[in-house]
């Protein structure tokens, strides 16, 4: 982690020379910015932040703040197949049951569905279940932006052996049985 955020001060300082510079004059500036950005970005790996490191570079003339760092290295929601959070909702809304079962575009979506209560999205207006949903919604994408992976939806399948019934003089035995036991 360490070599990496020197590869993207090394970044900035070929590619921003004269910002560079100016922001960071000297060694004690500089290892101070290196040490914050550290600790700010020690929730990425070491490939996400080169990748948002270049990924400024190719963007913008300025040296990047701290903030412009971390947003690069989030990405986008799209970037991590996303959909924005009204799209989303539709589509926990329209996804037919079982859930689990459903193709989910990004499984976040069903997991912020199961959050919100699926019963709650479809017996409730727009406006009172789609701000319960966005926050779950956008709780789970966070967790995304960060590189944490969801688990996908699993569907429960029925047991591989199944009992056979019993027959009718079983089931009044076991009948009079529990009278007996409760006293019916």
């Amino acid at each position: 982690m360490i070599e990496a955020i020197t590869q993207v001060f090394t970044l900035f300082r070929l590619n921003y020379h004269n910002q560079y510079f100016k922001a960071y004059p000297d060694i004690t500036t500089e290892n101070h910015a290196k040490k914050l950005w550290l600790d700010s970005l020690s929730i990425f790996d070491a490939s996400t932040i080169l990748k948002g490191a270049k990924n400024t570079v190719e963007r913008s003339e300025f040296l990047p703040t701290l903030k412009t760092m971390i947003d690069c290295c989030k990405g986008d929601l799209s970037s991590h197949g996303l959909k924005d959070p009204h799209a989303a909702y539709i589509e926990a809304c329209n996804a037919p049951s079982p859930k689990a079962g459903h193709s989910w575009s990004h499984s976040a979506i069903y997991h912020a569905g199961k959050n919100s209560d699926w019963h709650f999205l479809a017996n409730n207006s727009e406006k009172v279940a789609f701000p319960v949903f966005e926050k779950n919604y956008l709780a789970l994408c966070e967790q995304v932006l960060q590189g944490q992976a969801l688990p996908t939806p699993k569907v429960l399948a029925l047991p591989e052996e199944t009992q056979t019934p019993l027959s009718r003089d079983e089931n009044r035995q076991r009948l009079a049985s529990l009278r007996a036991q409760f006293d019916l």
